[in-house]
């Protein structure tokens, strides 16, 4: 299975590319799309749009996994990522890529333990998990982070469970993505 992360924003988005083999993880790419600065919001949003659906076309992927929005204490901020996220969400529906929504705070707790991590500490594990030579950007981190974490969640959900079907394969599914009930 090949799962894209998306980690989106309207100045840096970070894509990771991501291979599911049996229970073995592969890196196949990771980047950072940066519209031009200075651009108009329309500009920008067209170019991300544009960047994600080259990066679709080469990489195939079943399914795409994109930070949940979060709340901001800047409206306008907010406004804006908003923007940046439908015009990603866009090329997705375009390229028929199924989605999925993780937040940033359970990608952080299912790749280092710790739904606080900070940037360093994201960076450090997606490059290990991945045995990466170097460590990608921050904003790529967190994209393969995105793909990581559900690469691992939907590998568990794909195992057979005993007990009482669905609701089963729910809570197991939940403790990988750190809830509890």
């Amino acid at each position: 299975m090949r799962v894209l992360g998306v980690d989106p924003g309207s100045n840096a988005t970070g894509f990771g590319l991501i291979e599911r083999v049996g229970g073995n993880l592969r890196h196949l790419r990771h980047g950072v799309l940066r519209p031009p600065k200075g651009a108009e919001l329309s500009d920008r949003l067209n170019f991300l749009h544009a960047r994600l659906r080259e990066v679709l076309m080469d990489g195939k992927p079943e399914v795409a996994v994109v930070e949940r929005v979060f709340l901001a204490s800047n409206p306008r901020s907010a406004l804006v990522l908003g923007q940046a996220r439908g015009a990603l969400l866009a090329s997705l529906g375009e390229a028929g890529v199924r989605v999925s929504e993780i937040s940033a705070r359970e990608a952080k707790k299912a790749v280092t333990g710790s739904g606080g991590a900070d940037k360093a500490q994201m960076q450090m594990m997606v490059t290990r998990l991945l045995q990466l030579e170097t460590p990608p950007p921050t904003d790529a981190a967190d994209a393969l982070a995105l793909a990581i974490s559900f690469a691992h969640s939907s590998a568990l959900a794909d195992l057979p469970i005993r007990g009482r079907g669905r609701n089963s394969r729910r809570a197991m599914t939940e403790i990988v993505m750190g809830k509890t009930r």
